[in-house]
């Protein structure tokens, strides 16, 4: 069962998700705020830290689920919540700037992520992890099953690259840096405010 609110006024969401294996709240602003996250998995945390201070976005997130068993459940239903949140939050899409692109290095890792608020979700992912596991726990094929939930259900268009790497954790890192500047730049309101960025005159 889920629930989301588009909060008056601003560019902000409140959700609320529950099933059998996670329980989340959630709140997105877009116009920045604090990062406050707790799911239970801390390399997880980590990332999603590094997601919203990067990206300038107030993310609040608390998790409660069976990560002792597997991080999966958490790390795949967290994405959603917080894609179905950045999709309310964004409203028609009026004025955003639409498009955004980064590069982010860590060490040896460079990623590369280009994101645009199409209103169509579609995501490219091409990063061969060069470890299987992040830490003790952390299955490196979760960075993928994050942005996918993420992507779909914000209604994004996205491709991510990780360019290279030697280091499973640099090469996670990199792509949450990489994926916080470009989804920074595309919701930014640089344009009319009463115009929908897109021939169609419609984002979806």
């Amino acid at each position: 069962m889920s629930a989301t609110e588009a909060l008056p006024g601003r560019r902000r969401s409140r959700i609320e998700r529950a099933t059998l294996e996670t329980r989340i709240s959630a709140t997105i602003d877009l116009g920045g705020g604090p990062v406050l996250v707790e799911t239970g998995v801390p390399f997880f945390d980590h990332m999603l830290d590094a997601l919203g201070r990067h990206g300038k976005l107030g993310i609040e997130v608390s998790c409660v689920g069976d990560s002792a068993m597997d991080p999966h459940h958490t790390v795949e239903d967290v994405g959603i919540v917080l894609g179905q949140g950045l999709r309310e939050a964004l409203g028609d899409r009026r004025g955003i700037a639409r498009y955004g692109h980064a590069y982010a290095p860590l060490d040896e890792a460079l990623a590369r992520v280009v994101i645009d608020c199409s209103g169509r979700p579609y995501l490219h992912y091409a990063a061969d992890m060069p470890e299987p596991v992040i830490g003790r726990d952390f299955a490196a094929s979760l960075v993928e099953e994050f942005w996918r939930a993420l992507i779909v259900n914000a209604a994004l268009t996205a491709h991510i690259d990780l360019l290279r790497s030697r280091n499973a954790h640099h090469a996670a890192e990199a792509i949450f840096k990489a994926g916080a500047l470009a989804l920074h730049a595309a919701t930014r309101l640089t344009g009319d405010p009463a115009a929908i960025p897109s021939t169609k005159g419609i984002l979806a």
